[in-house]
């Protein structure tokens, strides 16, 4: 299966650079380049990529707001946005999780840990480290502009789907959860599948988020 890929950055070299690497290696095209958010958008309409490669600060339509207006467009909902950025700023971090993407990479990832993010992204895993995603959720869920949201989730979550959930906030996959629970990948897979139904989440990075923002798990600081 080939993972199709929209580069999203506003430096012509960037864009080369990761296009050459993309194109080396097997399993990979790269199916368009845009220089900005409004274009990046037009073109996650315009090809319906697996994924699009979206940086942080560009002109005009950042990527915070191109990934917002590619994840709330019903006819994009199968598109994974993984925001890749020089900047190591939590706030652009958890920005754009809320904003949908399903990872986050800073610009000086090793080729090989890039073209292993787009594998997970692509294979509907979210790309959330847990010591990065605990500090995350440590230092943002508690602003007022980050309010815990009123979700009727809570009254319908299960207490093993609540340890589920607990398991996924804290970054583990669906293996590590069903060797932590000592059940099947496909019992685990099948939970966390439920889960984000009920929360109406669009996919494991969203659904971190929304579990921490309306308290069905509670940030733990270490």
């Amino acid at each position: 299966m080939t993972i199709t890929v929209v580069l999203a950055d506003d430096q012509a070299l960037v864009r080369a650079g990761f296009r050459v690497l993309l194109e080396t290696e097997d399993g990979f095209a790269v199916v368009g380049e845009a220089g900005d958010g409004a274009q990046a958008v037009a073109l996650a309409a315009e090809h319906k990529p697996d994924i699009v490669v979206m940086d942080v600060r560009m002109p005009g339509t950042d990527g915070l707001e191109a990934t917002r207006r590619i994840t709330a467009d019903p006819a994009l909902a199968d598109v994974k946005v993984l925001v890749l950025t020089t900047f190591d700023v939590d706030e652009y971090v958890y920005e754009a999780l809320r904003s949908g993407a399903s990872g986050f990479l800073l610009k000086d990832t090793e080729p090989v840990e890039l073209l292993r993010a787009l594998r997970v992204v692509a294979a509907g895993e979210a790309l959330l480290a847990p010591t990065v995603t605990r500090r995350l959720i440590s230092e943002f869920v508690g602003r007022p502009e980050h309010r815990r949201i009123d979700t009727a989730a809570v009254k319908v979550i299960t207490d093993r789907e609540r340890e589920v959930l607990g398991l996924v906030a804290g970054g583990l996959s669906n293996d590590e959860i069903a060797a932590h629970l000592v059940i099947s990948t496909a019992t685990a897979r099948t939970h966390v599948s439920r889960i984000m139904t009920k929360i109406g989440a669009r996919d494991r990075a969203q659904l971190v988020v929304l579990a921490y923002e309306s308290g069905l798990v509670t940030p733990r600081r270490n």
